[in-house]
């Protein structure tokens, strides 16, 4: 047990407390402060780490568990919905989780395409040059990795612009439907840079990315496959990304981008926020289209409607 990292993805204190499920206290006030032990050691002390938080605790956990020599698997807000997204056939995901990984590994960019409310149509460019994705496919047989459990997707960090003299081509317009508001998103130089949308969440979000400009980086395009085994979201980000199409803003250097905890305020600001577009979730917004285009200049259809038109 540990003190609440107040944010997903937001560093993991320096200490912790092993318990037993029935001590557990109301709040970590209630803690014997003479207990505690460093997280470190815990880490180095457990070959296997098992995190069913309500916070993700998966970007600090890919960076320790190198550094540890640890496997963990990450499970924020698990549920007993998602046991069915444990009895799935993981071979076959990790395999077409894999070809996904292979296409993105080529591309060097990608567009995609909105369409709100059937009528408004919007369109941004990811620059995917300079990057390696990642395979996420529920298999974790070596030590000082994580991922998380269940699992399914694969994804990539898209250029920061970090190279002197070579900036970021990604930029556009990003809807993300939050409640029953479209929020638009003017993205610059891989950062959503204002909110050009109007209405309530609009105006919260804009000052959120106002006082915390951090938020506003683009942190991956993630491809997840597993409403192909028949599932649906179930309103936990754990499962629902690993579904279809997402875009993640915030945090990236545990994907080997370039933002991380010190470019936030305070540890708790700390976030990597990801937006899933199924029309369950978002159904004001739908993905039109998405393209990869490869560095030999021919391009793949991979996402019509929503769905994928890449066979596997």
């Amino acid at each position: 047990a540990y003190r609440n990292v107040r944010a997903n993805n937001a560093e993991l204190p320096a200490t912790a407390w092993i318990l037993e499920p029935s001590d557990l206290p109301a709040t970590a006030n209630a803690l014997d402060r003479s207990a505690a032990r460093p997280f470190a050691d815990i880490l180095d002390d457990h070959q296997l780490i098992l995190a069913p938080t309500e916070l993700s605790a998966t970007a600090p956990l890919k960076v320790l568990a190198p550094i540890h020599g640890c496997r963990a698997a990450t499970m924020p807000g698990f549920s007993t919905a998602m046991v069915p997204a444990l009895r799935l056939n993981y071979t076959e995901i990790n395999r077409r989780v894999h070809l996904l990984k292979g296409l993105l590994d080529r591309a060097v960019s990608a567009d995609l395409d909105f369409v709100v409310d059937h009528t408004t149509k919007h369109h941004l460019q990811l620059d995917l040059r300079h990057r390696t994705a990642h395979a996420s496919g529920g298999l974790l047989p070596e030590p000082g990795t994580a991922g998380n459990l269940p699992s399914g997707e694969a994804y990539i960090v898209p250029y920061e612009g970090e190279i002197e003299g070579d900036p970021t081509a990604t930029a556009g317009l990003l809807p993300v439907q939050l409640s029953n508001e479209v929020v638009l998103l003017e993205v610059r130089h891989n950062t959503a840079v204002r909110v050009v949308s109007d209405g309530p969440v609009s105006t919260r979000e804009a000052a959120l990315l106002a006082a915390e400009p951090a938020r506003g980086n683009i942190a991956e395009l993630g491809l997840g496959v597993l409403s192909a085994f028949g599932l649906k979201p179930i309103g936990e980000v754990l499962l629902d990304e690993k579904l279809g199409l997402h875009v993640a803003f915030g945090r990236s250097e545990h994907f080997g981008g370039q933002v991380g905890p010190r470019d936030f305020s305070a540890p708790e600001a700390v976030i990597h926020q990801d937006h899933v577009y199924l029309g369950e979730i978002q159904p004001r917004v739908v993905a039109a289209a998405v393209d990869l285009h490869f560095g030999e200049g021919d391009s793949l259809e991979l996402i019509r409607d929503g769905d994928y038109v890449f066979g596997f």
